[in-house]
């Protein structure tokens, strides 16, 4: 069986990885290290990303709006641990103008800027610093809001789409007048992410609360979304961060009660970001390029005219424009079906080819035989071969296709979660119970998953402890997943009573 891509998964993932991006025209180098020009194939899938979630957060009584990408660096001093752990990914701005010296463009030394700014790597303090105006009364709160906007963290090791110096991403911001209102937000806000990785992404999460170590900066408690890679490895997609008063404190986001008393607010923040597209690719791409989930794929069905230069030409574009035509007026997700004529003048072939590397769900091609016969060839992107190694392509009647499109779309989806779901819960070892057991795990095979072992949540200089081991071996703590089961035995780390279990892995 002859495959679209030049590697192999299991030849070197990492190069798959980059030769999917590069053949299903996802995104390319920019000349700037760390920022990468996103294609509109790829762009559409962000889209379809950004709308889906968009209605999911307004659903939730959030309204949109937008803040500046420079910010102060002022107030990011204000809050310590929060500008300590950001200090190595800012991006500085301190000049305001350029001039001409021997031949080069440098920064005017008479247009330094009074106070630098930071290029957004988040946006907790600038929003929080418009809360401060924006909450008086507690009949101001909850304010709750949401941008869709670039953030820049100028990361040392890039890879497109998991780690950029740019990216894109929405970012929540909310306050409240109570601890239990901020935190009811928190986990509300995780649920929309998993609901919406899991129903419209098609990507299987586990959802859990992240250790002391692996906190947000400046949170008192920070909650993820992980999904498994099909190299075993853990990709966070999204996050979920109570943030008490450290903000509202330092940004003085200050309320008076219903007693007439004053009192700090209680703020949240969560993010998804283009990262979401990596982990889309890790765990539905095959060796034939991408496999795009129907709800989140630009087009879902592309129709492919065979084209030969002859007189049949007209009948089967008329064919094909009719075809598409009775699709999109279907209804599929609650949502009109994306189809799409692909008339370029190119090998029929070649664009079938073009098309199964980028993921379309379905690619369907018609000749002069298939007019003739009032057919349709049917190739669906979750089951690309038969037994015998050749392309399933099934030869159906147009009409009984237009009958059964929704209802093949419908099972793309199901399929592709179904498989990414199989492969996470397969690859969870709940037995290790010793650290040696543990390395040995991980040592054994180039796709070892995730284990699941007991956790007694270890502070100060014993976490310190821990976190030099998993680090010295690769292993990173995920997070302590909410539907774990209770703890009962020893911490593998500690020996000390374990309170909860931890998901341990390696990771993007």
């Amino acid at each position: 069986m002859k495959h679209a891509l030049s590697v192999t998964r299991e030849q070197d993932f990492a190069a798959w990885y980059q030769a999917v991006i590069s053949e299903a025209d996802l995104a390319e180098e920019s000349g700037v290290r760390g920022c990468m020009v996103i294609r509109p194939w790829g762009y559409g899938i962000w889209e379809r990303i950004q709308k889906l979630l968009d209605e999911r957060i307004k659903q939730t009584g959030h309204e949109n709006c937008y803040f500046p990408l420079f910010i102060p660096l002022s107030y990011f001093e204000k809050e310590a641990e929060h500008v300590d752990g950001f200090a190595k990914e800012m991006a500085v701005v301190t000049h305001h103008r350029l001039i001409q010296k021997d031949g080069r463009m440098v920064p005017d030394p008479e247009a330094k800027l009074e106070e630098p700014l930071v290029v957004r790597p988040t946006s907790e303090t600038v929003i929080g610093a418009a809360f401060s105006r924006w909450v008086q009364s507690w009949r101001d709160l909850p304010v709750l809001i949401n941008q869709w906007a670039n953030v820049v963290r100028w990361e040392m090791r890039t890879r497109m789409f998991l780690r950029t110096s740019e990216f894109l991403w929405q970012e929540g911001h909310t306050a409240h007048a109570s601890v239990d209102e901020a935190v009811e937000e928190t986990m509300k806000m995780l649920e929309v992410y998993r609901s919406f990785a899991e129903e419209c992404v098609a990507l299987p999460v586990v959802a859990g609360e992240k250790p002391e170590n692996e906190r947000f900066p400046g949170a008192v408690a920070t909650y993820s979304i992980e999904a498994m890679m099909q190299d075993g490895k853990a990709l966070q997609a999204g996050t979920s961060h109570f943030l008490g008063t450290t903000f509202s404190s330092a940004q003085n986001i200050r309320f008076q009660n219903a007693e007439g008393q004053q009192e700090l607010a209680q703020t949240t923040s969560w993010g998804m970001s283009t990262r979401m597209i990596g982990g889309l690719i890790m765990v539905h791409g095959d060796d034939d390029g991408l496999r795009v989930p129907p709800r989140v794929a630009p087009y879902q069905i592309v129709v492919v005219p065979m084209l030969r230069d002859t007189d049949e030409d007209a009948a089967i574009l008329d064919y094909c424009t009719d075809l598409v035509t009775q699709l999109n007026a279907l209804d599929v997700f609650r949502e009109p079906v994306r189809a799409i004529l692909d008339k370029r003048p190119a090998k029929a072939t070649n664009k079938r080819w073009g098309w199964v590397k980028k993921g379309a769900p379905i690619v369907i091609e018609v000749g002069g035989r298939d007019v003739a016969g009032g057919n349709v060839s049917v190739l669906r992107r979750d089951r690309l071969y038969r037994e015998d190694g050749k392309l399933d392509s099934a030869i159906i009647p147009k009409d009984v296709f237009l009958n059964q499109a929704t209802g093949v779309l419908e099972g793309i989806q199901a399929t592709l979660f179904a498989e990414a779901e199989s492969r996470l819960l397969g690859n969870i070892d709940k037995s290790i119970t010793e650290l040696d057991a543990l390395k040995a795990y991980f040592d054994a095979s180039s796709k070892p998953g995730w284990a699941l072992v007991q956790w007694s949540r270890p502070t100060g200089a014993e976490l310190d402890k821990v976190v030099q081991w998993l680090k010295a071996e690769k292993l990173t703590l995920r997070n302590v997943p909410l539907a774990a089961e209770a703890a009962d035995g020893a911490c593998i780390f500690t020996g000390a009573p374990a309170v909860e279990r931890v998901l341990v892995g390696r990771s993007y």
